[in-house]
C-alpha cells in the first residue's frame, strides 16, 4: 500500500517505520524542514531502542521517504495518517489545531479517494470535526469527492514502542465502512496474522478507548502511590503490600509500582483531556481529577524527604540526581518528577548535579545554561561531593551499587530513592540514610552534618 502520515514525532515516526518495514510503502510529511533534513541523513531526532536501525533500514531500500511538500504527501497515499500533537490547551483539553490544520491542507489537494486516519490521541467527537474541515474545504475548492474518516489510536509505550507496534495486544479501529475495513485489514495484515487483533468500532467508542486506556494506567499508579504513602505513615513495606496484592489474578502486576509520580507526553495530558471532556459535558470526574492531583502530589516527594532530612536548610546543597527521563529507555522529559524537583531545589537555593543515559541533551535544551545545573557523564561522578542523591528514573544501570563506595563518595550520607530500586535493609546497614517511598521510613530521620 502507499501511506502518508502526517507528523514525524514520536508517533509517526515509529508508525511510519514499522509500516514500511512491513512491505508498504510509506511517505512521512512534516512542515519541519530542519527536522526532515535530519531524518533523511538517517538522524533521529528522538530516542527509542531500535527506531535509528529500523528507519534507515527502510529509507535504504526505499520505502520510507520524507517530505515537506504537503501537496506530494496527500497525493501519496490512499490512506492519510493524521499523527501530530494534541498539546494540552490552557485549561487542560486537547488542543486540536494542529489536527485539524492537516485535515484542511488534505482536503485542499486531494483529487481522489482518500481514507483519513486519526492515529493522534483525539477527545470523543474529533473524527466528526476532521470530516467536517475537509468537507468544507473540498466545497470551498467546488470540488466534490469522497473520503471517509476514521479512527486507529496508538496504544505505544516509549522504551517499547516497536514491540507495542509489531506484537500488540490490539488494534482498534472506528468506522462503520466497511470500505474502511478492508483498507484498514490490508495496512495491518502483517501484523494480524498469528491471531485476529483487529477490533472494529464505532468512531467514538474508538477515540474514547485510547483516553480510557491511558486513565486505566494511571489510575493504578496513583492508586499505589496513596498505598505507599499510607505504608509510610503506618509503619509498612509497600513492596510487601504489591506483592501481595499483586499476585491476584484480577490485579495483577503490571503498573502497580509506587514512586514519584508517573510523566512523558501521555498520561498526564490524556487524564487532564478526559477530565476536562467530562466537565464540559457537565459530569463531575471525580476519580480521573483524584488521580490527576494525587500524581501532581507525589512529584513534589521527593523534595520534601530531602527537606525532612536537612530540617529544610537546602540553600547551597548539592544533590546529585540518577535519571531524569520520565522512565527509562526513553530521553523524554516532559512532565517528568525529575523536573518538579530540580526546580523545587533551585528554588530553595540549593545546586543539581544531574546524569541520565540518554536525556542529558534534552535537559541541557530544556534548561540550558545555569550555576545551579551540572551534567556530568557518568552516574558516579554525579555523587562525589554530593550532599544527598535521589534516584527519579529506574534505568537497569542505577539498580547494582556499591552503599561503601557510595557512602565515601556523599559528603553526606543520604539517599533519595524515587523509584524503590535498593533493599533498605542493605542501604542502611552500610550506615546509609535511606528515604524510599511507602518503606515504612522513620519520619524523624535526619541527616548528619556533612563531613
Amino acid at each position: 500500500m502507499r501511506i502518508t502520515i502526517f507528523g514525524t514525532g514520536y508517533v509517526g515516526l515509529v508508525t511510519g517505520a514499522c509500516l514500511a518495514d512491513a512491505g508498504h510503502d510509506v511517505m512521512c510529511m512534516d512542515i519541519d524542514e530542519h527536522k526532515v533534513a535530519r531524518l533523511k541523513r538517517g538522524e533521529i531526532p528522538i530516542y527509542e531502542p531500535g527506531l535509528e536501525a529500523l528507519v534507515t533500514e527502510n529509507v535504504t531500500h526505499g520505502r520510507l521517504t520524507f517530505t515537506t511538500d504537503v501537496r506530494e504527501a496527500v497525493a501519496f497515499g490512499t490512506l492519510q495518517f493524521i499523527a501530530v500533537g494534541t498539546p494540552p490547551d490552557e485549561d487542560g483539553s486537547a488542543d486540536l489545531q494542529y489536527v485539524l490544520a492537516v485535515a484542511r491542507s488534505i482536503g485542499e489537494h486531494m483529487d481522489a479517494y482518500k481514507v483519513v486516519v486519526d492515529k493522534s490521541t483525539v477527545p470523543v467527537g474529533t473524527a466528526d470535526r476532521v470530516h467536517e474541515a475537509i468537507a468544507e474545504t473540498l466545497a470551498g475548492r467546488g470540488v466534490e469527492l469522497s473520503f471517509d474518516v476514521c479512527s486507529n489510536p496508538e496504544f505505544l509505550k516509549e522504551g517499547a514502542a516497536i514491540e507495542d507496534f509489531t506484537h500488540g495486544a490490539r488494534i482498534v479501529v472506528g468506522t462503520d465502512a466497511e470500505r474502511v475495513k478492508a483498507l484498514m485489514r490490508e495496512c495491518y495484515a502483517p501484523y494480524n496474522r498469528r491471531a485476529e487483533k483487529l477490533m472494529f468500532m464505532d468512531v467514538r467508542s474508538a477515540e474514547l478507548t485510547k483516553y480510557a486506556a491511558n486513565a486505566m494506567l494511571a489510575t493504578k499508579i496513583s492508586f499505589m502511590n496513596e498505598i505507599a504513602n499510607l505504608a509510610e505513615r503506618l509503619g509498612a513495606d509497600v513492596e510487601n503490600v504489591r506483592r501481595g496484592i499483586g499476585s491476584d489474578p484480577r490485579i495483577g502486576y503490571h503498573f502497580i509500582y509506587p514512586g514519584c509520580g508517573y510523566g512523558g507526553s501521555c498520561f498526564p495530558k490524556d487524564v487532564q483531556a478526559l477530565s476536562r471532556t467530562a466537565a464540559q459535558i457537565g459530569y463531575p470526574a471525580q476519580l480521573l481529577e483524584a488521580v490527576e492531583a494525587v500524581n501532581e502530589r507525589q512529584k513534589a516527594t521527593l523534595f520534601a524527604k530531602l527537606e525532612q532530612a536537612f530540617d529544610g536548610a537546602l540553600a547551597g546543597k548539592v544533590v546529585a540526581i540518577w535519571g531524569l527521563a520520565f522512565k527509562p529507555n526513553t530521553d523524554d522529559m516532559r512532565e517528568a518528577p525529575s523536573r518538579a524537583l530540580m526546580e523545587a531545589l533551585w528554588a530553595a537555593g540549593a545546586k543539581v548535579r544531574a546524569f541520565d543515559p540518554e536525556a542529558m541533551e534534552e535537559c541541557a535544551r530544556l534548561y540550558g545554561e545555569r550555576d545551579d545545573l551540572t551534567l556530568v557523564d557518568a552516574r558516579d561522578e554525579a555523587v562525589v561531593g554530593a550532599d544527598a542523591l535521589v534516584i527519579c528514573t529506574e534505568w537497569k544501570s542505577f539498580r547494582t551499587v556499591d552503599f561503601g563506595q557510595l557512602k565515601q563518595a556523599l559528603a553526606t550520607p543520604v539517599i533519595v530513592d524515587g523509584r524503590n530500586l535498593f533493599d533498605p535493609a542493605a542501604v542502611r546497614d552500610a550506615g546509609l540514610l535511606y528515604f524510599a517511598v511507602g518503606r515504612g521510613d522513620s519520619l524523624d530521620q535526619k541527616a548528619p552534618r556533612a563531613r
